[in-house]
């Protein structure tokens, strides 16, 4: 019998983010995914070194790996479609979920237990914050790179989402990890040596 999960993730590199945007450059959702998972084990890193422990970083890695993974049957939903109205949210909060068990189905049976959690009902899991903290900083971290491009079209949104990072993810592990190594991504390669 053939598993078809791994190459329905492969097909994550085709899906675009910021599809209703001008792009200077395209982000796809494995880049996006790889750089979430990078975020969150640095968050949890964080909180375990400085804010009195308790985080997991590879579970909160492995999350974020497979945080965006319904997408590649959804597409990626534009945040405002999305979020138009509660019903149009719980609609596509449905879809997600159909999508996620679709994926379950095609993990081998042995496999379930370590990858099914990743995939249903993710957020009852206790670095699910994290992740989606990492999720906001990596779409500000997106902002960021257009901006420093001369795209002005991210100017707003980035407004927005360093407010929503500030509000909704009040944490110390994040608020480190913005004073610490955010200010890097407004760099030129040469300033970073």
């Amino acid at each position: 019998m053939h598993y078809h999960f791994f190459a329905y993730m492969a097909r994550l590199k085709h899906i675009r983010r910021w599809n209703m945007r001008r792009n200077s450059f395209e982000e796809d959702v494995a880049q996006h995914s790889q750089q979430v998972a990078m975020i969150a084990y640095a968050l949890a890193a964080y909180r375990n070194a400085r804010f009195g422990g308790g985080a997991n970083p590879d579970r909160a890695a492995a999350l974020a790996t497979f945080h965006e993974a319904p997408e590649v049957i959804t597409g990626d939903i534009a945040t405002p479609i999305k979020y138009f109205s509660p019903e149009i949210r719980a609609s596509f909060g449905h879809i997600e979920e159909l999508s996620a068990q679709k994926l379950q189905s095609l993990i081998p049976d042995d496999l379930q237990s370590a990858l099914g959690p990743v995939l249903i009902s993710p957020e009852s899991d206790p670095e699910w914050r994290r992740v989606k903290a990492a999720d906001t900083i990596a779409a500000y971290i997106h902002c960021i790179e257009e901006i420093k491009a001369g795209n002005s079209e991210f100017e707003k949104v980035a407004t927005q989402i360093l407010e929503k990072i500030h509000v909704k993810y009040d944490m110390p592990e994040v608020k480190a990890f913005l004073e610490e190594c955010l200010p890097s991504y407004a760099l030129t390669l040469e300033e970073l040596y």
